[in-house]
């Protein structure tokens, strides 16, 4: 049966039916959105709640605890963690990939409910959620300055006019205000002039309080008309609040603004901002997991003009960081080194066939092929993203395998003599079984990338799938449309010219094949020590994960001393800001400090860092992290920890370092003994660098130690303590102004803060009447504490983070870390674990034998089914392991680790060089059968035969890896090695497969012989 034979007696249908595939894959590709990745994320959702002035502790206690005993509840949670620190608890809830993040929402919000009735009442608002995962560099920075209105007047509108319409676009997940200075009142009391009046600041709060509503007071239905009533019951300005009469002494009304200080302030003036040094307001636009970056990012650009129309004049809003440029390019070098490796693929094959007519039909194949796989990509709802290119970039040698083995045989039978009718048909026939077993043989290597778990399997099911789509159309154009034109275009006479120099070179295979096969024991040898040698280089290569890839744009993490003020750490902040701009490669940046719930502590603070382009660098993205670093050391009193931000993240967490490794016990008494311990440990071991943990930090607490017998003599209980300490130190929200767009709030607290002097000047009513200072009944100590409390699950966790030393792979910073937990004894009640992409290298490394594994026992299933032979399939295989150790040298040799992207390239290896073997093997078959060669014989015919397809179709594969390994675009370092492995797999098989695969192909006969008798 000849499957071509309809679509040569049928050249229009055939033509007319490979326009249909271009025309649907144009309109595929129009419509296919961009991305820098597939969009695979865990569904992620992360829980703020806010109570200024509350300590790491109460903040623990009362609010974190509660939330998490109702979402640990939740059915599809996969790991939750919280950080709880002064004034605010951040909960991160990670969920089961199979779980909708709507649903997850869902019960995000219905366990906020469940445990409103355990939060404390004095919260100034109720937990707020946002589908987003922290760890997720924003994909737009938005800087808002104004040269003449005040911080406090930008922040009202970047909340009310910019927040607020960018929020309700498709695909944001949050967009969050760094340095908020949101509009407030400020009553600052003067302690000593309040106790001469016989009031103390809890007075006060009452007083503002009760002097401010905007409570419902009803209407009034008279005989012929109705009234609602209303009254000036709100208060709105400063002036308003100094003429609060607070109380009468000596017939005389006291005024607010008799014993405080009232301004138009900010709500919390512990954030700050900065576009590059200058104060501002920025606007971080974050996605939802699995929401398309180029999208979200393409919407809120085409709003910002008309959201800057309804701005005063004087208000600027500048794209300060856009992810989607340094995408954008780095898919624009991806199609750049597709378009590059099909035009080196038409060489290959014009270098070989030496006729125009003839190069012109296989190169159809490779156009055909990518752009009919756009159409089904839009169907499936893929992407244009780096690791879909990569697929059609490697597609673009595979596809025109089967059109180069189909036109070569037709072409020799044309030079034969066949007429090129006939040619078709026979030709076309005889090979058909053969490119049918190269296509699902090639397609049975991709399965085990679909049964990949997790991330890393979602990522790689769009590449895989993507593949095999191309080479299923490739396999349907080689069978139709190729065997129609090669009866139409090509002429009965000596259409493929063999150069000189080709003769020369089959002359010396035969030449070498036969000494080869009449030393037929060395060969034997030679095979099996290449595959002693491809174990013992997978045993020794050093392992990762994922390529650091340069994406022009560097987030930071900076660090003072624990009992670092607000206003010393702004300054440090300041002058950081000002060392990294004089880098030539800094083309700009933002950062900012204060708790909002990115920032946990008040010694800490962010970078968000963007690099000049990355061709007009003077170093690559080490280089200039390195040059950062040493800035930074320059600058007394503050610390900076960088991270390139990449394309993929599987973390939750943004630490100091790249990686993140866990300890979690129910006792933090024990986590205080042994986590120093660890660190210690770790800090000496020479693979990791960056080793440092929050967990250690200790801040200063002023303990207020009452003396309880004293105060009940008083009448003054712990709660009247609570309460007048907040009122006076913890900015504490009195009263709320509402107005039709936005709410503010009225702050209390003491005035001249500085030092701890003013905790004496609170005075408390007595019960005798009069009012008593706190001096009076209490003492002050300094004590130690925790700046943050971590949980992992539900109990306190402390977390490690670290980087991979210069010359080390995360493989051996992991072993390290493992072998430093051995050395520092921890307790069996101590529980590790790694998080983040560590945790997934390892779930990674633990399967990756397993996948090849997979691979190759498909292949041979798939073979043996389609050849109904056990032997066959073996000698197949056979050209296996000189692949291997031409993938595994290449990567030593450049450098390169053994991660997921070469796994890939070592299991595509597997699908490209077995066709040498198919080849071979499907002829000598033939022969045997058909001629009654013997098996000598019929190998060393076939592989003669052979020689110059097989030839063609490696060179080919080799040139499309060529641009993914020498590519230097931006975010390239993710495709190198998949071009490294692929390129140095078919350079050292190509030069053994052709001698070893012929000998084994007859010791196998000889053996299958043996079993039959």
């Amino acid at each position: 049966m000849n499957p071509s034979a309809p679509f040569i007696q049928r050249p229009v249908a055939t033509s007319l039916l490979m326009i249909a595939i271009m025309l649907v894959g144009i309109m595929g590709y129009l419509y296919l959105p961009l991305s820098a990745l597939p969009e695979v994320d865990y569904p992620t959702i992360q829980v703020q709640t806010f109570l200024p002035g509350a300590s790491p502790d109460v903040m623990t206690t009362t609010v974190t605890a509660p939330l998490e005993r109702q979402f640990g509840q939740m059915p599809g949670l996969k790991q939750m963690s919280s950080v709880s620190s002064a004034g605010a608890s951040v909960v991160t809830l990670q969920f089961d990939l199979s779980l909708s993040l709507d649903i997850a929402e869902q019960q995000v919000q219905a366990a906020i409910n469940a445990s409103g009735n355990l939060l404390p009442q004095s919260l100034p608002a109720p937990p707020i959620y946002a589908k987003v995962n922290p760890a997720d560099a924003p994909i737009l920075t938005l800087a808002i300055t104004s040269r003449t209105l005040p911080l406090t007047r930008v922040e009202d509108l970047a909340d009310t006019r910019i927040a607020q319409k960018i929020s309700q676009l498709p695909g944001v997940g949050l967009v969050s205000i760094n340095g908020g200075q949101r509009p407030a009142i400020r009553v600052r009391a003067n302690l000593p002039v309040l106790a001469s009046y016989g009031l103390n600041i809890d007075d006060l709060r009452t007083t503002i309080s009760n002097a401010n509503s905007n409570a419902p007071k009803g209407n009034f239905d008279g005989a012929s008309r109705s009234y609602t009533i209303n009254s000036n019951d709100q208060l709105q300005t400063r002036a308003d609040y100094e003429n609060i009469v607070v109380a009468y002494r000596n017939g005389a009304p006291v005024h607010l603004s008799d014993v405080a200080e009232v301004a138009d302030s900010a709500e919390n003036v512990k954030l700050l901002s900065w576009s590059d040094t200058t104060p501002a307001i920025l606007l971080n636009v974050q996605r939802q997991p699995g929401a398309n970056v180029i999208a979200v990012a393409d919407g809120i650009k085409k709003l910002l003009p008309q959201i800057e129309g309804g701005l005063p004049g004087s208000v600027e809003v500048k794209v300060l960081t856009d992810r989607t440029n340094t995408i954008r390019a780095s898919v624009s070098d991806v199609e750049f080194e597709l378009g590059l490796a099909v035009v080196l693929v038409v060489l290959v094959i014009y270098l070989f066939l030496r006729s125009a007519p003839a190069t012109f039909i296989p190169s159809l194949s490779v156009p055909l092929s990518i752009v009919g796989t756009f159409a089904a990509m839009y169907l499936l709802g893929y992407s244009l993203n780096n690791l879909s290119l990569m697929a059609l970039t490697i597609a673009s040698g595979f596809v025109v395998d089967d059109a180069i083995v189909m036109i070569e045989n037709i072409s020799r039978y044309i030079e034969e003599g066949e007429k090129p009718f006939a040619a078709a048909m026979k030709g076309a026939g005889e090979i058909g079984f053969t490119i049918v077993s190269l296509t699902v043989s090639l397609i049975a290597v991709l399965i085990p990338l679909l049964f990949m778990q997790e991330v890393v399997g979602r990522l790689f099911r769009e590449f895989a799938v993507t593949l095999a789509i191309t080479i299923l159309i490739s396999a349907f154009v080689s069978l139709t449309l190729v065997p129609m034109l090669c009866a139409k275009l090509l002429r009965q006479r000596r259409e493929v010219k063999k150069s000189a120099w080709f003769e020369r070179l089959i002359g010396g295979y035969d030449r070498w094949l036969t000494w080869v096969l009449d030393h037929q024991p060395l060969t034997l040898i030679i095979a099996v020590a290449t595959l002693g040698l491809t174990v013992l280089l997978y045993i020794t290569i050093p392992k990762g994960f994922f390529p650091v890839q340069d994406t022009g744009l560097v987030q930071g993490i900076t660090q003072a001393g624990p009992t670092v003020s607000f206003q010393a750490m702004s300054q440090r902040q300041t002058a950081l800001a000002r060392a990294l701009l004089q880098d030539k490669d800094v083309q700009s940046l933002s950062s900012f400090i204060g708790v909002d719930g990115t920032n946990n502590t008040l010694n800490s603070g962010r970078f968000l860092i963007n690099l000049v382009p990355k061709g007009d660098r003077s170093s690559d993205i080490a280089g200039v992290l390195r040059r950062l670093e040493d800035s930074a050391r320059n600058v007394p009193g503050i610390s900076l920890y960088l991270q390139p931000v990449q394309d993929l993240t599987i973390d939750s967490t943004v630490s100091r370092a790249q990686y993140q490794f866990v300890l979690e016990d129910a006792s933090t008494a024990t986590l205080n003994t042994y986590v120093p311990k660890l660190v210690d440990a770790l800090n000496r071991t020479p693979e990791l660098v960056n080793v440092s943990t929050n967990f250690t930090d200790r801040g200063l607490s002023a303990t207020v130690v009452v003396d309880r017998d004293t105060a009940a003599r008083f009448g003054i209980t712990a709660a009247t303590i609570d309460n007048a300490l907040y009122d006076a130190f913890g900015q504490r929200i009195v009263s709320t102004i509402f107005t039709q767009s936005n709410q503010y709030r009225v702050i209390l607290e003491a005035g001249e803060q500085t030092t701890l002097d003013t905790l004496p000047d609170v005075h408390f009513p007595s019960a005798g009447g009069g009012q008593v200072p706190l001096s009076a009944f209490a003492r002050i100590e300094q004590k130690p504490m925790p700046l943050e409390t971590d949980h992992l699950g539900q109990f306190p966790a402390a977390m490690i983070s670290f980087d991979v030393a210069p010359g080390y792979s995360l493989g051996a910073a992991v072993d390290a870390v493992k072998q430093a937990e051995k050395d520092a004894g921890l307790p069996a009640s101590i529980t590790t674990n790694f998080q983040g992409s560590a945790l997934a290298f390892q779930s990674a490394l633990s399967s990756e034998l397993l996948l090849i594994l997979a691979a190759i026992v498909t292949v041979y299933i798939v073979l043996g089914v389609l050849y109904e032979s056990f032997i066959h399939p073996v000698t197949i295989l056979s050209t296996l392991p000189s692949a291997g150790v031409g993938a595994l040298l290449f990567l030593i040799l450049t450098g390169n680790d053994l991660g997921i992207v070469s796994i890939i390239g070592i299991i595509l290896l597997i699908g490209i060089v077995k066709k040498n073997a198919i080849m071979m093997i499907d002829f000598a078959l033939e022969a045997e059968r058909g001629e009654g060669k013997t098996p000598r014989e019929a190998i060393h015919q076939a592989a003669l035969l052979r020689f110059r397809p097989i030839m063609m179709t490696t060179v080919a594969a080799l040139f499309a890896a060529l641009p993914l390994m020498l590519g230097n675009g931006t975010g390239s370092e993710l495709r190198h090695p998949l071009g490294i492995s692929i390129v140095g797999g078919l350079l050292v098989s190509q030069l053994l497969t052709l001698f070893t695969t012929p000998v084994i192909y007859i010791y196998f006969d000889r053996l299958s012989t043996r079993w039959r008798k």
